[in-house]
């Protein structure tokens, strides 16, 4: 079976960071090459950190 858990939080961080950006850069109404650039390695910043890093392991509950 296909583990989505770290794939999807990757894909979510990585949609965040670049609407973040893109956000950020059409401030003044338009968007220049460099602009464009800064977006990319957002995107690209964030899913490849985001996969990388494993999810915690959950902690057991304790039973009262």
């Amino acid at each position: 079976m296909i583990k989505v858990g770290s794939s999807a939080k990757a894909i979510v961080a990585a949609f965040s960071a670049g609407t973040a950006a893109l956000v950020t850069a059409m401030g003044d109404g338009a968007i220049e090459p460099g602009e464009w650039v800064t977006v990319a390695l957002a995107v690209l910043g964030a899913l490849g950190i985001t996969y990388v890093v494993p999810n915690a392991a959950q902690s057991e509950q304790r039973q009262r």
